[in-house]
């Protein structure tokens, strides 16, 4: 049972208004000001939504879905049981969603945002600890008998992840909890979905740091300065323009040649695995300019050295961010707990709850990514004062 979100106007606009805060920087209040508008808007939306599903159908149908085998008898009765506010733990007290549920929910979430997918987001129940390792220092040659002890501890080393606690606001009005709980499930999952893959894509993107993922455009440079828990985005590391063939080839083959080196110097085989992300609008640009016709009166989009172009409204105007996915760390860990909430602002008609969870986001060292400005077809750059990357 899903949710077609495209119908639901008001979400999709008050989600472009967020989106337009992320790209332009806006201060954090009015950025938590637009996400909650937003996700208020899915739930109106969603409940509108719901009543015209019902109505739609007939009472054999919806007793068919409210049989639907895709729903555990498990999550039967926690749906039931979190509608009702009758959990057997106090809703005051966190309860966890079930395992099945968090799974699909971030299937969903791979599945629905691209950008989250091809960066390899990781769902992970536990904590995270990493065991951080120098592949070419991991396999070493030595006398049968000789100790390496040393050179496994000069190549392994623990890193305690920094993780950001993420918190969703999940609101069922009492018109949907009569309808089952099938539907209370596609009512809560869908927001937590939306809620988590918006404030994790943004992040991973653009994060600063500061109690969020360390995003794709700041610098993590070793000895990089961080104010605040802030950390700087990077500046422009050139401009693409695409603006003839030969342009294009050099431009983006500098784009993989940068990224084909790690910040200590050591090479890294970066072609076929560079990923450009940049706003759907600019993205058309893109592709007008690598569109070619062929012989047979067919258009062919193809990008060279294997670069794989991915859209996203998180994007900053004019710009274009490069990065390599094998070296980020993109990861949600812990269960999904669940708490009613009960203080100011709690619906009248309905139940409020929260739903947290941890995410973790950080670039390998700073030549993970790359941000360059970008000005195809005509289009302005932001960073007017960059050079091309063919002189890089």
């Amino acid at each position: 049972m899903t949710i077609n979100l495209n119908k639901l106007t008001n979400f999709q606009d008050a989600k472009a208004k967020f989106a337009e805060l992320v790209k332009n920087n806006a201060g954090s209040e009015e950025q938590a000001s637009a996400y909650s508008e937003m996700m208020d808007s899915l739930g109106t939306d969603m409940t509108d939504y719901i009543k015209d599903e019902v109505k739609a159908q007939t009472e054999t149908v919806l007793n068919a879905r409210n049989s639907d085998p895709t729903i555990t008898q498990d999550e039967v009765k926690f749906f039931n049981e979190l509608a009702s506010g009758d959990l057997s733990h106090s809703t005051k007290e966190e309860v966890t969603l079930p395992e099945t549920v968090i799974t699909k929910i971030f299937e969903d979430i791979a599945t629905e945002h691209p950008f989250l997918d091809l960066i390899g987001l990781q769902n992970t129940g536990l904590r995270l600890k990493f065991l951080k390792s120098d592949a070419e220092g991991a396999a070493v040659w030595g006398k049968v008998f000789g100790d390496i002890q040393g050179q496994l501890t000069a190549t392994f080393s623990d890193d305690d992840a920094t993780q950001s606690k993420l918190t969703a606001f999940v609101a069922i009005p009492n018109d949907v909890a009569e309808y089952g709980a099938p539907w209370v499930k596609t009512f809560v999952t869908t927001q937590i979905e939306e809620a988590f893959a918006v404030a994790a894509e943004s992040a991973f993107l653009t994060g600063d740091g500061n109690n969020k993922p360390i995003g794709l455009n700041r610098q993590v440079q070793a000895g990089v300065t961080v104010t605040g828990g802030v950390y700087p985005e990077k500046a422009s590391a050139g401009t693409i323009t695409l603006a003839d063939t030969a342009t294009a080839k050099k431009e983006l083959g500098g784009i993989v040649k940068a990224l084909s080196k790690k910040e200590n110097g050591k090479p890294y085989a970066a072609k076929g695995k560079v990923i450009l992300v940049v706003q759907p609008g600019a993205s058309i640009d893109m592709e007008s300019a690598m569109t070619m016709q062929n012989v047979n009166g067919q258009w062919v989009l193809a990008y060279p050295f294997g670069l794989q172009v991915i859209e996203s409204v998180y994007v900053p105007d004019g710009k274009l961010i490069a990065f390599v996915p094998d070296r980020y760390d993109a990861y949600s860990a812990g269960p999904v707990a669940i708490k009613q909430f009960d203080q100011t602002l709690a619906l009248q008609d309905g139940l409020l709850f929260t739903a947290k969870r941890f995410f973790y986001g950080k670039a390998d060292d700073d030549n993970t990514a790359k941000v360059y400005a970008l000005s195809v077809n005509g289009s302005a750059a932001t960073d007017s004062g960059s050079g091309s990357t063919s002189g890089k």
